[in-house]
């Protein structure tokens, strides 16, 4: 069984986006989530250097994760 260059590039942006997600560090205390507490909750988070690297690959290959599967489907 011979498989398309379509879903190759699937196969592969499915798995860096498995990768990737599992690189980012946690957004919240996990123990927050047992208590209940909001501790932080309008706390600044906002992403900086590595973060930022991290998130905006996260979405590019979640975009070219959804192109690709739309374009299987689709032709």
């Amino acid at each position: 069984m011979a498989f398309t260059w379509k879903e190759i590039i699937l196969f592969i942006a499915s798995l860096l986006m498995i990768v990737i997600v599992l690189l980012q560090d946690s957004k919240q205390d996990s123990s927050s989530a047992f208590t209940g507490e909001k501790n932080g909750l309008f706390a600044n988070s906002k992403a900086r250097g590595f973060d930022l690297f991290m998130t905006w690959t996260t979405l590019g290959i979640a975009l070219l994760f959804v192109v690709f599967a739309v374009l299987k489907v689709a032709l």
